[in-house]
């Protein structure tokens, strides 16, 4: 197969074989993985107690709203990359190509240390199976040095052709619901009621340390990281079948699928893990199961939960190294990324980089990962795809939209609160590294700019390739 680029040479395309089964497996194994597992005993802390569980609600709330900007913009531009199509379409008419150039820059630092975060929980929980992986003071070298041989193999794994990945996510999801479903299930063996909604005295009075209000911001951080990953099928826009209809489902299916797991899981686990002992757990799900079914039924059950982190860290790559692909053939990111492997088909250089990207974020701690990752992530895509749903609406009225947002424009007001919140909310270290990366990014556009005559060194170059070519765009 191939497609034109925007220069008009055709080159070698993806290929067309995720269907919507495979796209929402895809998405809720990418999004499950092993976050939940590792970060309850966190969410727990920050927000005092029991209450916690009101800050995965409140966080399903923001990643719905977000999702429905997802679904709108995935269906009306399917292609590589998701979020860089988006950008490239709504922004050109003011700053040309600057937007969709920091969006991946961005994205190739962001995709990939959000991974690591699953390569960081999935050697706590095999921390529970091999001694000597973790200790009090968290992973060991022999944990780092086996975190960093899955990720290998991982990347490894993703040199297949896309039918074939697409068959194998499928075989992850299964062993991630058994994985999910049997600790909720060993949760409500011993489940109490009173100590599950046993909420802190004046926990919803004040903002105070230790209250639902005063810890809401950090756990939000953490509850939209466990979201995130329904938007994995848009980065793969290029290779869905019937994208029109395939991403607005697979993206809201896999909201609220995942978001009634992971109610059920809290709640579970709140229920059947004393207080104290939760906010200190490093495998919090083992322990539910020794409890309810005995050593030999837990460690059973933690290498499936071993297997659902890889699946979806899998999956991650999978979606994130499609991102500088379409950049890269429209001459906005380095050409490399822009090539396929010549009998798979499939992005060389995004899988190997993004890969050894995962490996080096794999090195630090989870929490210093995770609010990294989440507040670049939230700068430079999730509030420039709130200003472009708005811009698109307005500069090409025409453009063929298969789904549209749901009562416009609450969602999008809703998601862009919410995002604005969780941004301040990140640690000041976060904050001062996302603005600094974007500021790296900005000054290397420059160059590129320069060196390609385009905006601000040159005239901007208006292309509606969606609004032209709908029906080019779907094939």
């Amino acid at each position: 197969m191939s497609s034109p680029t925007r220069s008009g040479a055709p080159q070698p395309a993806l290929e067309r074989q995720i269907g919507p089964l495979q796209a929402t497996a895809i998405n809720m194994t990418q999004m499950c993985g092993i976050g939940p597992f590792v970060t309850i005993p966190a969410m727990v802390a920050t927000m005092g107690g029991p209450q916690a569980m009101f800050g995965w609600i409140i966080g399903a709330i923001v990643a719905l709203a977000d999702g429905l900007i997802w679904a709108e913009l995935g269906a009306a531009m399917p292609g590589a990359g998701g979020t860089y199509l988006y950008l490239r379409e709504a922004f050109q008419y003011r700053t040309g190509r600057l937007m969709p150039f920091l969006f991946v820059w961005s994205a190739v630092l962001f995709i990939p240390l959000i991974m690591s975060t699953g390569i960081i929980g999935l050697v706590q929980y095999l921390g529970y199976l091999i001694p000597g992986v973790t200790d009090d003071a968290g992973t060991t070298p022999l944990g780092k040095i086996i975190g960093v041989g899955i990720t290998l193999v991982i990347v490894a794994a993703l040199f297949r052709k896309i039918g074939q990945i697409g068959k194998l996510t499928t075989v992850l999801f299964v062993v991630m619901l058994i994985a999910v479903l049997t600790t909720v299930a060993a949760a409500f063996t011993h489940f109490s009621g009173a100590q599950a909604f046993a909420f802190t005295p004046g926990a919803f009075s004040s903002a105070g340390p230790g209250t639902f209000w005063g810890g809401l911001g950090a756990g939000l951080i953490i509850a939209i990281y466990d979201y995130l990953g329904y938007n994995t099928s848009a980065y793969l826009g290029g290779e869905v079948r019937d994208p029109g209809r395939t991403l607005p489902r697979s993206i809201l299916f896999s909201i609220v699928g995942i978001m009634s797991l992971y109610f059920l899981l809290q709640v579970g686990v709140l229920g059947s893990v004393p207080l104290e002992e939760l906010k200190t757990a490093t495998s919090v799900a083992s322990t539910v199961l020794e409890q309810a079914w005995g050593t030999v039924t837990a460690k059973i059950v933690t290498v499936f939960i071993v297997v659902a982190a890889v699946g979806s860290v899998f999956a991650g790559l999978l979606g994130g190294s499609r991102v500088p692909f379409e950049a890269a053939r429209d001459k906005v990111f380095l050409p490399m990324f822009g090539k396929l492997h010549p009998k798979l088909n499939l992005p060389t250089a995004g899988v190997l980089t993004m890969g050894a990207i995962t490996i080096i974020g794999s090195l630090f701690t989870l929490t210093d990962v995770i609010n990294a990752a989440v507040a670049t992530l939230v700068i430079i895509q999730s509030l420039a795809q709130v200003v472009a749903i708005a811009t698109l609406r307005r500069r090409q009225p025409d453009l063929k939209r298969p789904y549209r947002q749901w009562l416009y424009p609450v969602p999008t007001l809703l998601a862009l609160v919410g995002w604005v919140y969780i941004y301040v909310s990140a640690t000041p270290l976060s904050i001062g590294l996302s603005l600094g990366w974007i500021v790296l990014g900005a000054l290397a556009y420059l160059v590129y700019a320069k060196a390609e005559r385009t905006w601000p060194f040159g005239p901007k170059e208006i292309n509606e390739a969606f609004a032209a070519d709908p029906e080019g765009a779907q094939a």
